[in-house]
């Protein structure tokens, strides 16, 4: 298989429940709920994505042409005097699961890193994911129903992406993000609300973007 990769770089993870930890970012192109392309995200399933998953052209980025070959290019940007000590890499998007499979996550591991994904859950995981970060999206059908974190982005209008559909399902977390619109302000007092009402969520902030590094 040939993996399409916008960009691969080093840096902290900035939101969730693995927030602050180092970790390399490989980020897939395509998505399966959005070009990526701006005329099309009107007509788009997810239409707030802040995320540029288009083309191979990013640091890092190209076509891989075999497993082995991207976990050597996950490696080759964890710090080298590290080794593999507490090795971390955060697989996203785009939609990493409509790429990452089975090859990948054994060589990954074989490279000494620990895995994390970050999925829209459309589409089921394949095994051996250490850390699974499910974000559903409002009018895209949920098919990955388990993982450690379930991170919802807040408010979305869509009734089967409203908090309280996903309670009772078997993630070890839940965490509500504010939605980074033009409402941010707002949107972040509703998710602290929400939570100290609901004490089952988490507040997640993007805090990459809080003290800006990517």
């Amino acid at each position: 298989m040939t993996y399409s990769v916008k960009e691969i770089y080093y840096t902290l993870q900035g939101e969730g429940a693995q927030t602050g930890r180092p970790a390399v970012f490989l980020r897939f192109a395509g998505c399966n709920l959005w070009s990526g392309r701006e005329q099309h995200r009107a007509e788009a399933v997810c239409r707030f994505c802040d995320t540029d998953f288009v083309g191979t052209d990013g640091p890092g980025g190209g076509k891989f042409d075999s497993a082995r070959a991207l976990a050597d290019a996950v490696a080759a940007k964890w710090p080298q005097d590290a080794g593999a000590h507490n090795a971390y890499v955060v697989c996203t998007g785009g939609e990493p699961l409509l790429q990452l499979d089975t090859a990948a996550v054994e060589a990954l591991h074989a490279s000494g890193f620990e895995i994390a994904v970050e999925s829209n859950g459309t589409l089921a995981a394949p095994a051996g994911i250490d850390w699974l970060c499910i974000s559903p999206k409002g009018g895209a059908a949920l098919k990955q129903c388990s993982g450690h974190e379930l991170k919802l982005v807040y408010p979305q209008q869509e009734a089967e992406a409203q908090p309280e559909r996903f309670v009772n399902l078997a993630f070890g977390r839940f965490c509500l993000q504010p939605c980074d619109d033009a409402e941010l302000a707002a949107n972040t007092r509703a998710a602290i609300e929400y939570c100290l009402e609901h004490p089952q969520w988490q507040l997640s902030l993007q805090t990459h973007k809080l003290i800006g590094i990517d």
